[in-house]
């Protein structure tokens, strides 16, 4: 089977078994999911779900938000992976936002990273979540699933490397859905412990398992 003929059988099994896949953070604004997701590198969705909540009630908007200090933010994010450096990441990056966008999250890769604590993964995840971009954010989820798949080659070693292969071969209207297709694999199906491999439906067409199969 060659590469796009593997692309064209995992997309098609993804479109059937998540035909509506989607972010797991829970967000009422494009402000809201980027704090969101800057709040989640190295941290489950399920914590920040947990965490988010206060914050955005007392701090829904950039405008809100710019107006605090990180240590009051830290408070309400002391649960979550790294507080201090993620208190101080929102509070600037919110007070850049106000400062040079209006309080409004900009749509543009150079202007999304040139935000404290946004790098390319989280900029990715909002242009393709906010606006529905063709773009592939690489977390350790999409890195683990892409390779034992066989999506990428072992000669993609880093997340831009694995990033340009997928956004090659995926079509590019199915991107935004594969961002999550990957992810929800990786997170229930493909995990990094105890894969589930006996119950995984590309397990048949999985290079792992291929790989195990004796000769």
């Amino acid at each position: 089977m060659t590469r796009k003929q593997l692309y064209r059988e995992v997309a098609a099994y993804f479109r059937q078994a998540m035909p509506e896949a989607k972010t797991e953070l829970h967000y009422d604004s494009p402000f809201q999911l980027l704090v969101a997701v800057i709040l989640s590198a190295q941290c489950t969705d399920k914590r920040i779900n947990q965490v988010t909540p206060r914050l955005f009630e007392d701090y829904p908007t950039a405008e809100a938000m710019a107006l605090a200090t990180p240590e009051v933010i830290y408070d309400y994010i002391r649960s979550v992976s790294y507080p201090n450096s993620k208190a101080k990441h929102l509070v600037e990056m919110a007070r850049m936002l106000q400062e040079k966008h209006g309080g409004q999250v900009p749509q543009d890769m150079k202007e999304l990273t040139a935000l404290p604590g946004v790098g390319r993964k989280t900029a990715n995840v909002v242009l393709s979540v906010v606006w529905g971009e063709a773009r592939m954010a690489v977390d350790t989820h999409v890195f683990r699933v892409s390779h034992r798949l066989g999506l990428v080659p072992p000669s993609c070693t880093t997340p831009l490397s694995v990033e340009r292969m997928l956004t090659k071969y995926f079509h590019e209207q199915e991107i935004p859905d594969a961002h999550h297709w990957l992810i929800l694999h990786g997170r229930y199906v493909c995990t990094a412990l105890r894969p589930k491999c006996r119950t995984c439906g590309l397990a048949h067409l999985c290079k792992t398992q291929q790989d195990k199969t004796p000769r």
